[in-house]
């Protein structure tokens, strides 16, 4: 589940700073994602589980950026 949490934070990372990502999926990915299927089925709320978790960890890194008027203040 970790996995997942990871793949979701770098999605919602990805679309808060505007990188679009890679529109061809590596030949890796199929079976890769097949593992995340069964936790899926088998689990009807781990996708809402791991979206909260991943976006905590995003909240959390982005209470670590500091803020325009404090860059503006080093520069």
């Amino acid at each position: 589940r970790e996995e997942l949490i990871a793949e979701l934070g770098s999605c919602f990372l990805c679309a808060d700073l505007g990188i679009v990502p890679e529109l061809e999926p590596r030949p890796d990915h199929a079976a890769y994602l097949q593992s995340w299927l069964s936790v899926l089925a088998e689990d009807k709320r781990a996708i809402f589980q791991a979206a909260a978790h991943a976006q905590r960890a995003v909240a959390f890194l982005h209470g670590l950026q500091a803020d325009g008027a404090e860059v503006r203040a080093a520069a």
